[in-house]
This record gives structure tokens, sequence and C-alpha cells, in this order.
């Protein structure tokens, strides 16, 4: 079947979006042209790609089948053109990774990265660990859990045991385990974090009615201005134990989850996302791949 580039253009950026003004805005079009761009595609598969909800449009079965195909084929084609640009073939990766890897451990070692593999132009998308690899075009993504996720190769890079974190003004009123349930417990959206963590001192968790956060960096930000006390993994925030911005309050720590690389089982290795993968392990040697 002979299809125009430009209604799968107008189709995959927006599946990604999920919005034809967005899209009209990232190629340049009116909303107009892109709907109909898109309407048009609809028309020669005799499939409706999109349904329309109260907060915008939704993908059919049809184009969840379709979007994949599309972002894999055009990501391709633009990492081909870009390493037309210089005198070397450059190869662009693009890389989503969880917020507090990014900032407390990618960050800070990324210039080793670059400086080893100059070839590789990394375009770096942070994420609060709800991701969709296929849809957001990406080649590659930095997550935190057990390393279980349906449809993706995985591999262990760095292992992130949690313990209790305060502003420096609460050290002197938390002595033992008993004090945190006169303080604040502040809350992730993983909510059995807290009662893992008293299960392994011995302890029973209090009834938590603190604030809850998508975002370790935000949940570290609101300890820090002493909203209360945080669990978090403080082998990402040495920066800011170390000025003292955040005090550790217990030695005792919990290990309900890590930082793993997953990519599409169905996605092609390129010469980028090796070099990636051997500096993460290089620099963050975990376990063989689940």
């Amino acid at each position: 079947m002979d299809l125009p580039l430009n209604a799968l253009r107008a189709f995959e950026v927006s599946a990604r979006h999920l919005s034809f003004t967005r899209a009209a805005q990232e190629l340049n079009l009116t909303q107009t042209a892109v709907s109909q761009h898109v309407k048009n595609l609809e028309q020669r598969l005799g499939k409706p790609l999109f349904r329309r909800v109260p907060r915008g449009l939704a993908l059919t079965d049809e184009g969840l089948a379709l979007l994949p195909t599309l972002v894999d084929a055009f990501a391709r084609v633009s990492a081909t053109l870009e390493s037309f640009k210089g005198a070397h073939k450059r190869e662009v990766l693009s890389v989503g990774a969880v917020g507090t890897f990014a900032v407390g451990w990618l960050l800070p070692r990324l210039r080793d990265f670059q400086t080893r593999h100059p070839f590789v132009e990394l375009r770096l998308f942070t994420h609060n660990n709800r991701i969709d690899l296929a849809a957001e075009g990406l080649d590659c993504a930095i997550r935190y859990g057990d390393g279980q996720w349906p449809g993706l190769q995985t591999r262990h890079l760095l292992a992130a045991p949690l313990a209790p974190v305060g502003a420096p003004a609460l050290a002197h009123r938390i002595r033992a385990v008993a004090d945190l349930g006169r303080e604040t417990l502040l809350r992730s959206y993983r909510s059995d974090e807290w009662a893992q963590w008293f299960e392994a001192v011995g302890g029973r968790a209090p009834l938590l009615t603190g604030p809850m956060f998508d975002s370790s960096l935000v949940l570290a930000d609101a300890a820090a201005q002493g909203a209360g006390v945080a669990l978090l993994p403080v082998s990402l925030f040495s920066r800011d134990l170390q000025s003292g911005r955040l005090v550790r309050l217990f030695e005792a720590e919990v290990d309900v989850g890590g930082y793993w690389l997953t990519r599409l089982k169905t996605r092609r290795k390129s010469a980028a996302m090796k070099a990636f993968q051997d500096w993460l392990e290089l620099q963050a040697p975990g376990t063989p791949a689940a």
C-alpha cells in the first residue's frame, strides 16, 4: 500500500503528543492541516487511528499498533540524516531517565561519557518513572523498580537503598525510631516504602498523613525546607548530605528497588546504545540482564 509520507508523519507526531495542536506546533503546520493529513491516512487505511475523549485524543487499537513502527522508522531516518551534518558520523541517542538518577548520578559523570564517546549526540529526557519508550521515541530509559517490565530488556545498574532524612533542625529531636511517630512523614507514590522501612527496624509504621510526591527530587526539597521526614535513596543525595542541607536521621535502610537500563526487546541495539550501556556498566557495575 502506497501511503503519503506527510500523513504518516502527521499521525506519528499527533500520536506522541495526543494533540493535533501540539503536533501542528512541532511540524510548523496549521492544526487543520495536521487533522486533514490524519483523516486522509485513516481513509486510505480504512481504519480509525484516533478516538475523541473529553481531554483530547486517544489511540485506537490500530493506532497503537502502527505508532511503534513509525516512531522507530522516523528515528532511524533522523539519526542517519543527523550523522551527515559533520565530517564524522554522529549518532543521536535519546535517553529517558528518572529525574533523581539524572541529577544525583548521571549529570556529574556526563562529561566522562562525552569524552569517551564523542560520536554520540546524547539527548536526555527526564521522567517520573512513568514512561512509554515507543510512544516517546526513546532508544532506552533508566527506571526505578524491580526490573520486571513487560516487553522490555532490562539491565541492573545501581542499588538504591532508602533511609530517613530531614532538615538539620529535626536532628536534635529525633533520637529513636519512636520519635518519628511525632513527625510528618512525607510519602512517595510508592505507598509501602515507609511500612517496609519500619518493618526492617522492627517497628510498625504510624498512620501516614503527610503529603505525597511523584518525584524524589521534590520530596527531598520538601524535607530540606522542613516539611517533614523523607525516605530517600541516600546515595543519590550525597551532595545535599555533605553540604548539610539534609541530615541522615538513621543508619538503617531498606532496599525496595534499584535503577535499571531498559529498552524495547524489539528495538535493534545501535552503536550508540551499546556505547552508553557499556559505559553505564563500567561506572555502576550491575547484575546480568533480567
